[in-house]
Order: C-alpha cells, then sequence, then structure tokens
C-alpha cells in the first residue's frame, strides 16, 4: 500500500503538472502546431508520468528495505501493474489539466478525490478488518483493487481477484484514453 500510493500519486501530479503548465505559460500552443498526432502527443505525457511512478515506486520500495525485507513474490506482476496504475492515473492527470483554470484547480481531485480513495482502499489495512457496511463501500472503490493487486504481486497476499483488478484496470485505461484523445482532438481546455 505505502508503494502504490506514491505511484498513483506521482503519475497522477507529474502529468497535470506538465500539461496546465505549458497551457499557463502558453508554450502548449507550439505542441499543437506541430505535425504530431494527438496520440503521440498524449501518449509523450503520459510516458513521462510512467516514468516518474516507475522512478518513485523503485525508491520508495528501496527506502522500505532499511526497514524491513519484503521479498517481491511476482516481479512481473509488480512491473505489469506498476505500469497499468501509473498509465491510468497519468491519463486521468491529463484530463484533470485540461479541465483546471487555475493552479488551485489542479489539486482539488487528489485532494478531495484521490486521496480519500486511497486511504479508504486498503491502503494501511485490509479491507476485511472494516466493519461488514464499510467493506461493501470498499469493494466499490477501484482502488481498492489495485492495492489488493499489488499487495499480492509483492508480498503474496490476495484479499481480491487479481484478474478482476487487471481487467477493471484495462477497461479503465481504454475508456480514459479515448476520452483524453477526444478532449485534444476538439481542443477543449486549450482553445
Amino acid at each position: 500500500g505505502l508503494i502504490i500510493m506514491p505511484i498513483i500519486s506521482n503519475s497522477y501530479m507529474n502529468v497535470v503538472g506538465s500539461f496546465y503548465s505549458g497551457r499557463f505559460q502558453k508554450s502548449i500552443e507550439e505542441l499543437f502546431v506541430s505535425p504530431l498526432s494527438s496520440h503521440i502527443i498524449l501518449t509523450g505525457y503520459v510516458l513521462g508520468g510512467v516514468s516518474r511512478a516507475f522512478v518513485v515506486g523503485f525508491a520508495v520500495y528501496i527506502v522500505s528495505l532499511w526497514f524491513t525485507s519484503i521479498p517481491i513474490h511476482n516481479l512481473y506482476l509488480a512491473i505489469i501493474l506498476t505500469l497499468l496504475v501509473s498509465f491510468l492515473f497519468s491519463i486521468l492527470g491529463f484530463i484533470n489539466a485540461v479541465y483546471a483554470k487555475s493552479f488551485d484547480d489542479i489539486n482539488i481531485i487528489p485532494t478531495f478525490v484521490l486521496t480519500p480513495l486511497t486511504y479508504l482502499g486498503g491502503t494501511f489495512y485490509s479491507i476485511y478488518n472494516l466493519p461488514e457496511a464499510w467493506q461493501t463501500i470498499s469493494l466499490l472503490n477501484p482502488i481498492a483493487y489495485m492495492v489488493s493487486a499489488y499487495r499480492y504481486a509483492l508480498i503474496g497476499v490476495e484479499e481480491l481477484d487479481v484478474t478482476y483488478a487487471i481487467i477493471m484496470l484495462l477497461v479503465l485505461i481504454v475508456l480514459m484514453y479515448n476520452i483524453a484523445i477526444y478532449l485534444l482532438d476538439k481542443g477543449i481546455g486549450i482553445k
């Protein structure tokens, strides 16, 4: 949980900060007059967020080794989940940056949506330690599935179905990617 949390926040904030800064400084217009397609522009921003997420996730893992040993149960799954989670939240950061009207707007979603969902998603505890009503509510939280899948990849403890988490991530990525491409093609938040 402590490794996936900075992966989510850093992939999200890297893209929202980069794109909004370009809009604020009016340098984004130069990017859109270039012969690059919307897919390449979006992929560039997203890969920046993914790269930062991998660096931060690895750094958090290395620092955590000073305090405890964390044997990686399934390295390939951990890498795939890091890629999928950071890709999704990079796209979500891009969508937030498109709609942001001020620097304050880029912090609304992380503060009032992502942080509560992350804390209520079993980052620091098993959701099965909650009262039954809160367990049901937690099962509606997509971040709970991401945290559980990441926990399984690192330490082998599976609380929620990993396959379901991966399918959910893929569906959300495709959906959010298409929304982001639509926003780019229409010039929403740019023109």
